[in-house]
Protein backbone atom coordinates (compact mmCIF):
# COMPACT_ATOMS: atom_id res chain seq x y z
CA UNK A 1 0.00 0.00 0.00
CA UNK A 2 1.35 3.39 -0.96
CA UNK A 3 2.24 5.58 1.91
CA UNK A 4 0.81 9.10 1.43
CA UNK A 5 3.43 11.77 1.38
CA UNK A 6 3.07 14.52 3.94
CA UNK A 7 1.54 17.67 2.53
CA UNK A 8 4.01 20.48 2.23
CA UNK A 9 2.72 24.02 2.31
CA UNK A 10 4.44 26.30 -0.15
CA UNK A 11 6.76 28.76 1.52
CA UNK A 12 5.22 32.20 1.68
CA UNK A 13 6.62 34.56 -0.88
CA UNK A 14 8.71 37.29 0.62
CA UNK A 15 6.66 40.45 0.81
CA UNK A 16 8.28 43.29 -1.03
CA UNK A 17 8.77 46.15 1.31
CA UNK A 18 7.46 49.19 -0.58
CA UNK A 19 7.91 51.60 2.28
CA UNK A 20 11.19 53.07 1.04
CA UNK A 21 9.79 53.38 -2.49
CA UNK A 22 6.85 55.28 -1.10
CA UNK A 23 9.09 57.63 0.83
CA UNK A 24 11.28 58.17 -2.22
CA UNK A 25 8.24 59.01 -4.32
CA UNK A 26 6.89 61.34 -1.63
CA UNK A 27 10.20 63.18 -1.24
CA UNK A 28 10.51 63.53 -5.00
CA UNK A 29 6.99 64.90 -5.31
CA UNK A 30 7.56 67.38 -2.50
CA UNK A 31 10.85 68.59 -3.97
CA UNK A 32 9.24 68.99 -7.39
CA UNK A 33 6.37 70.92 -5.85
CA UNK A 34 8.71 73.22 -3.95
CA UNK A 35 10.78 73.77 -7.08
CA UNK A 36 7.66 74.66 -9.04
CA UNK A 37 6.34 76.98 -6.35
CA UNK A 38 9.68 78.69 -5.77
CA UNK A 39 10.47 78.84 -9.49
CA UNK A 40 14.00 77.46 -9.03
CA UNK A 41 13.85 76.34 -12.65
CA UNK A 42 13.76 80.01 -13.68
CA UNK A 43 16.71 80.99 -11.49
CA UNK A 44 19.08 78.04 -11.63
CA UNK A 45 20.44 78.81 -15.10
CA UNK A 46 20.69 82.52 -14.27
CA UNK A 47 22.70 81.79 -11.14
CA UNK A 48 25.20 79.76 -13.18
CA UNK A 49 25.51 82.52 -15.77
CA UNK A 50 26.23 85.11 -13.06
CA UNK A 51 29.31 83.15 -11.96
CA UNK A 52 30.95 83.92 -15.32
CA UNK A 53 30.58 87.70 -15.06
CA UNK A 54 33.93 89.43 -14.53
CA UNK A 55 34.47 92.01 -11.73
CA UNK A 56 34.53 94.76 -14.38
CA UNK A 57 31.24 93.57 -15.87
CA UNK A 58 29.72 93.58 -12.40
CA UNK A 59 30.88 97.16 -11.76
CA UNK A 60 29.42 98.28 -15.09
CA UNK A 61 26.04 96.75 -14.36
CA UNK A 62 23.30 97.20 -11.78
CA UNK A 63 24.31 93.85 -10.24
CA UNK A 64 21.14 92.97 -8.39
CA UNK A 65 22.61 90.35 -5.97
CA UNK A 66 24.20 93.20 -4.00
CA UNK A 67 20.88 94.87 -3.15
CA UNK A 68 19.35 94.70 0.33
CA UNK A 69 15.95 95.73 1.65
CA UNK A 70 15.86 98.98 3.62
CA UNK A 71 12.05 99.45 3.60
CA UNK A 72 10.22 96.13 3.76
CA UNK A 73 6.47 95.84 2.96
CA UNK A 74 5.43 99.33 4.07
CA UNK A 75 1.63 99.61 3.63
CA UNK A 76 0.20 102.46 1.58
CA UNK A 77 -2.59 103.61 3.93
CA UNK A 78 -6.19 103.31 2.78
CA UNK A 79 -5.31 101.47 -0.44
CA UNK A 80 -5.90 97.87 0.60
CA UNK A 81 -8.51 97.38 -2.15
CA UNK A 82 -6.85 99.41 -4.91
CA UNK A 83 -4.17 97.02 -6.30
CA UNK A 84 -0.87 98.82 -6.88
CA UNK A 85 0.08 98.01 -10.47
CA UNK A 86 3.26 99.92 -11.33
CA UNK A 87 5.76 102.48 -10.10
CA UNK A 88 7.82 105.25 -11.78
CA UNK A 89 10.46 107.70 -10.57
CA UNK A 90 10.28 111.41 -11.45
CA UNK A 91 13.81 112.94 -11.50
CA UNK A 92 12.43 116.50 -11.54
CA UNK A 93 10.49 116.23 -8.29
CA UNK A 94 12.47 113.38 -6.68
CA UNK A 95 9.19 111.59 -6.05
CA UNK A 96 7.46 108.41 -7.25
CA UNK A 97 4.18 107.78 -9.06
CA UNK A 98 2.27 104.56 -8.51
CA UNK A 99 -0.71 103.61 -10.64
CA UNK A 100 -3.60 101.77 -9.02
CA UNK A 101 -5.50 99.38 -11.28
CA UNK A 102 -8.76 98.36 -9.62
CA UNK A 103 -9.88 101.88 -8.72
CA UNK A 104 -7.97 103.92 -11.31
CA UNK A 105 -5.81 106.69 -9.87
CA UNK A 106 -2.23 107.87 -9.60
CA UNK A 107 -0.66 108.28 -6.20
CA UNK A 108 2.44 110.41 -5.71
CA UNK A 109 4.83 109.04 -3.09
CA UNK A 110 7.96 110.22 -1.35
CA UNK A 111 11.10 108.11 -1.70
CA UNK A 112 10.26 106.70 1.73
CA UNK A 113 6.84 105.49 0.56
CA UNK A 114 4.76 108.25 2.17
CA UNK A 115 1.60 109.31 0.31
CA UNK A 116 1.79 112.90 -0.97
CA UNK A 117 -1.38 113.10 -3.10
CA UNK A 118 -3.89 111.03 -5.06
CA UNK A 119 -4.91 111.90 -8.63
CA UNK A 120 -8.10 110.18 -9.93
CA UNK A 121 -7.89 108.75 -13.46
CA UNK A 122 -11.32 109.41 -14.99
CA UNK A 123 -12.18 107.23 -17.98
CA UNK A 124 -9.46 104.63 -17.60
CA UNK A 125 -10.52 100.99 -17.39
CA UNK A 126 -7.54 99.04 -16.01
CA UNK A 127 -4.32 101.09 -15.86
CA UNK A 128 -1.41 98.68 -15.33
CA UNK A 129 1.73 100.56 -16.37
CA UNK A 130 3.16 104.05 -15.83
CA UNK A 131 6.43 105.82 -16.65
CA UNK A 132 7.71 109.38 -16.34
CA UNK A 133 9.03 110.94 -19.56
CA UNK A 134 10.09 114.58 -20.11
CA UNK A 135 8.65 117.88 -18.80
CA UNK A 136 5.89 116.34 -16.72
CA UNK A 137 4.64 113.89 -19.37
CA UNK A 138 3.61 110.48 -18.03
CA UNK A 139 2.70 107.48 -20.19
CA UNK A 140 -0.06 105.24 -18.81
CA UNK A 141 -0.83 101.79 -20.26
CA UNK A 142 -4.39 100.47 -19.93
CA UNK A 143 -4.33 96.69 -20.32
CA UNK A 144 -8.05 96.31 -20.90
CA UNK A 145 -8.27 99.10 -23.47
CA UNK A 146 -5.03 97.99 -25.18
CA UNK A 147 -3.81 101.57 -25.41
CA UNK A 148 -1.28 104.03 -24.04
CA UNK A 149 -2.16 107.58 -23.00
CA UNK A 150 0.35 110.42 -22.66
CA UNK A 151 -0.80 112.75 -19.88
CA UNK A 152 0.68 115.94 -18.41
CA UNK A 153 1.08 116.25 -14.64
CA UNK A 154 2.26 119.23 -12.62
CA UNK A 155 2.06 120.41 -9.01
CA UNK A 156 -1.50 121.66 -9.50
CA UNK A 157 -2.93 118.51 -11.11
CA UNK A 158 -5.84 117.14 -9.07
CA UNK A 159 -7.56 114.93 -11.67
CA UNK A 160 -6.85 113.48 -15.12
CA UNK A 161 -9.53 112.74 -17.73
CA UNK A 162 -8.81 110.12 -20.40
CA UNK A 163 -10.52 112.15 -23.15
CA UNK A 164 -8.23 115.17 -22.61
CA UNK A 165 -5.01 113.50 -23.74
CA UNK A 166 -3.63 111.73 -26.84
CA UNK A 167 -3.89 107.95 -26.82
CA UNK A 168 -2.18 105.33 -28.96
CA UNK A 169 -3.58 101.92 -29.88
CA UNK A 170 -1.21 99.12 -28.85
CA UNK A 171 -2.99 96.50 -30.91
CA UNK A 172 -4.07 92.96 -30.00
CA UNK A 173 -2.01 90.36 -28.17
CA UNK A 174 -2.12 86.56 -28.09
CA UNK A 175 -3.92 86.58 -24.74
CA UNK A 176 -6.24 89.57 -24.48
CA UNK A 177 -6.42 89.20 -20.70
CA UNK A 178 -2.61 89.15 -20.41
CA UNK A 179 -1.83 91.96 -22.83
CA UNK A 180 0.34 95.09 -22.69
CA UNK A 181 1.04 95.80 -19.05
CA UNK A 182 4.55 97.21 -18.59
CA UNK A 183 6.18 100.42 -19.80
CA UNK A 184 9.34 102.45 -19.15
CA UNK A 185 11.01 105.53 -20.65
CA UNK A 186 14.50 104.95 -22.09
CA UNK A 187 15.89 108.49 -22.26
CA UNK A 188 19.30 107.41 -23.54
CA UNK A 189 17.82 105.79 -26.64
CA UNK A 190 14.84 108.16 -26.96
CA UNK A 191 12.25 105.42 -26.84
CA UNK A 192 9.53 103.85 -24.78
CA UNK A 193 9.93 100.16 -23.93
CA UNK A 194 6.66 98.24 -23.59
CA UNK A 195 5.99 94.73 -22.36
CA UNK A 196 3.26 92.13 -22.85
CA UNK A 197 2.50 90.16 -19.70
CA UNK A 198 2.19 86.63 -21.13
CA UNK A 199 3.91 85.30 -23.08
CA UNK A 200 6.56 87.84 -22.10
CA UNK A 201 7.43 90.09 -25.05
CA UNK A 202 9.16 93.46 -25.49
CA UNK A 203 8.52 96.33 -27.89
CA UNK A 204 9.96 99.80 -28.43
CA UNK A 205 8.35 103.01 -29.68
CA UNK A 206 10.45 106.02 -30.69
CA UNK A 207 9.76 109.18 -28.69
CA UNK A 208 11.41 112.47 -27.77
CA UNK A 209 9.70 112.36 -24.39
CA UNK A 210 6.71 114.50 -25.39
CA UNK A 211 3.07 113.74 -26.10
CA UNK A 212 3.58 112.89 -29.78
CA UNK A 213 5.05 109.54 -30.85
CA UNK A 214 6.81 108.83 -34.14
CA UNK A 215 6.25 105.78 -36.33
CA UNK A 216 4.99 102.51 -34.86
CA UNK A 217 6.10 100.16 -32.13
CA UNK A 218 8.81 97.63 -32.99
CA UNK A 219 9.14 94.14 -31.54
CA UNK A 220 12.36 93.17 -29.77
CA UNK A 221 13.87 89.67 -29.44
CA UNK A 222 12.57 88.05 -26.23
CA UNK A 223 14.66 84.87 -26.05
CA UNK A 224 16.41 86.10 -22.89
CA UNK A 225 13.16 86.48 -20.95
CA UNK A 226 13.29 83.32 -18.83
CA UNK A 227 10.24 84.35 -16.81
CA UNK A 228 6.68 83.12 -16.47
CA UNK A 229 5.10 86.53 -16.88
CA UNK A 230 6.19 90.15 -17.31
CA UNK A 231 4.82 92.53 -14.68
CA UNK A 232 6.88 95.73 -14.98
CA UNK A 233 9.88 97.39 -16.61
CA UNK A 234 12.42 100.04 -15.64
CA UNK A 235 15.62 101.45 -17.13
CA UNK A 236 18.64 102.16 -14.93
CA UNK A 237 19.54 105.77 -15.86
CA UNK A 238 23.24 105.15 -15.11
CA UNK A 239 23.92 102.06 -17.23
CA UNK A 240 20.93 102.00 -19.56
CA UNK A 241 20.26 98.40 -18.53
CA UNK A 242 16.69 97.14 -18.50
CA UNK A 243 15.09 95.75 -15.35
CA UNK A 244 12.32 93.20 -15.94
CA UNK A 245 10.03 92.20 -13.08
CA UNK A 246 8.02 88.97 -12.97
CA UNK A 247 5.43 88.46 -10.25
CA UNK A 248 4.84 84.81 -11.13
CA UNK A 249 8.56 83.97 -11.11
CA UNK A 250 9.27 86.11 -8.00
CA UNK A 251 12.17 87.49 -10.00
CA UNK A 252 13.79 90.78 -11.04
CA UNK A 253 16.02 90.35 -14.09
CA UNK A 254 18.73 92.69 -15.45
CA UNK A 255 19.34 92.83 -19.22
CA UNK A 256 22.17 94.79 -20.81
CA UNK A 257 21.90 97.11 -23.84
CA UNK A 258 22.04 94.07 -26.16
CA UNK A 259 19.31 92.22 -24.29
CA UNK A 260 21.69 89.78 -22.62
CA UNK A 261 20.98 88.53 -19.11
CA UNK A 262 23.40 90.06 -16.61
CA UNK A 263 22.07 89.47 -13.08
CA UNK A 264 18.92 88.69 -11.15
CA UNK A 265 17.35 89.14 -7.74
CA UNK A 266 14.74 86.91 -6.18
CA UNK A 267 11.95 88.52 -4.17
CA UNK A 268 11.37 85.51 -1.93
CA UNK A 269 11.47 85.82 1.84
CA UNK A 270 14.94 85.32 3.29
CA UNK A 271 16.74 86.72 0.24
CA UNK A 272 18.17 90.23 -0.20
CA UNK A 273 17.04 91.18 3.29
CA UNK A 274 13.34 90.43 2.74
CA UNK A 275 11.58 89.07 5.82
CA UNK A 276 8.74 87.64 3.75
CA UNK A 277 8.12 86.95 0.08
CA UNK A 278 6.77 89.95 -1.82
CA UNK A 279 3.16 88.78 -2.35
CA UNK A 280 2.75 89.93 -5.95
CA UNK A 281 5.43 92.31 -7.19
CA UNK A 282 3.79 94.49 -9.84
CA UNK A 283 5.92 97.62 -10.15
CA UNK A 284 9.61 98.54 -10.20
CA UNK A 285 11.67 101.69 -10.78
CA UNK A 286 15.18 103.02 -10.13
CA UNK A 287 16.52 106.53 -9.47
CA UNK A 288 19.74 108.17 -10.64
CA UNK A 289 21.55 106.98 -7.50
CA UNK A 290 20.77 103.34 -8.19
CA UNK A 291 18.18 103.02 -5.42
CA UNK A 292 15.54 100.46 -6.30
CA UNK A 293 11.82 100.74 -5.48
CA UNK A 294 8.97 98.23 -5.81
CA UNK A 295 5.24 97.99 -5.16
CA UNK A 296 3.20 94.85 -4.63
CA UNK A 297 -0.51 94.15 -4.70
CA UNK A 298 -2.48 95.20 -2.91
CA UNK A 299 -0.64 98.19 -1.33
CA UNK A 300 2.89 97.36 -0.20
CA UNK A 301 5.99 99.51 -0.78
CA UNK A 302 9.63 98.34 -0.84
CA UNK A 303 12.98 100.11 -1.12
CA UNK A 304 16.34 98.41 -1.84
CA UNK A 305 19.86 99.86 -1.71
CA UNK A 306 23.15 98.47 -2.97
CA UNK A 307 25.37 97.34 -0.11
CA UNK A 308 28.69 96.77 -1.88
Amino acid sequence: MAVPLPSVKPAPRPRLNMRWYSWLFLVGAVMYGISWLMHWDDRGALWVLERFESPMERRESVWLPDYQTVIDAKPLPGMEKDEASDLAYDPRTKTLYAVMGRNPFLVELSLQGDVLRKIPLVGWSNPEGVTVMENGVLAIVDERRHNMTLVKVDADTRQLAFADFPSYDLGPSENQNKAFEAITWDKRNQQLVLGIERPAQLFTWHSDGGQVLAGNKQKLPSSELDIRNLSALSVDPRTGHLLVLSADSHLLLELDEKGKQVSFMTVLGGFNGLKKTIPRAEGVTMDENGTLYMVSEPNLFYRFEKQK
